[in-house]
């Protein structure tokens, strides 16, 4: 099932942020925080449907929850970064800090950033209204 934050997009902006976020706590920060600033979140529950909304959508910025079971995060970024519509977005992956093999793998597969659950609560405001370059 798809969850859909919407606020009225700022000038400048382009496409939706997309979310995968495996943990009903870390959905509602995003979906909270989101809502704050005024900026569209598409919460997805899968990496299949990250990536078909991906496609459908042109998002802004893709987040993603190196916990999600429901598919390869590593492998949904890598998907992301080989698909030409979707190749500059950027990727921000966030896990707990002790996860040493999902964050690596989601940098080697290309993520713009991977951030522990504490830094990425700290941070996700200025994420989601300025995201990184991809």
């Amino acid at each position: 099932m798809t969850d859909t934050t919407s606020s009225p997009q700022r000038a400048g902006e382009s496409g939706p942020v997309l979310a995968l976020a495996a943990d009903l706590l870390f959905a509602s920060r995003i979906r909270a925080t989101a809502a704050a600033i005024g900026a569209t979140v598409h919460l997805v529950r899968s990496a299949e449907e990250l990536l078909a909304r991906a496609r459908e959508t042109s998002p802004r910025l893709v987040l993603i929850d190196l916990q999600a079971r429901a598919g390869d995060p590593a492998d949904a970024i890598r998907r992301l970064r080989a698909a030409p519509e979707t190749a500059a977005v950027p990727i921000i992956a966030f896990g707990p800090h002790v996860s040493r093999e999902a964050i690596e793998a989601a940098r080697a597969a290309g993520a713009t950033r991977v951030l522990a659950r504490s830094a990425f609560v700290r941070e996700l405001p200025g994420l989601l209204a300025e995201p990184p370059a991809g």
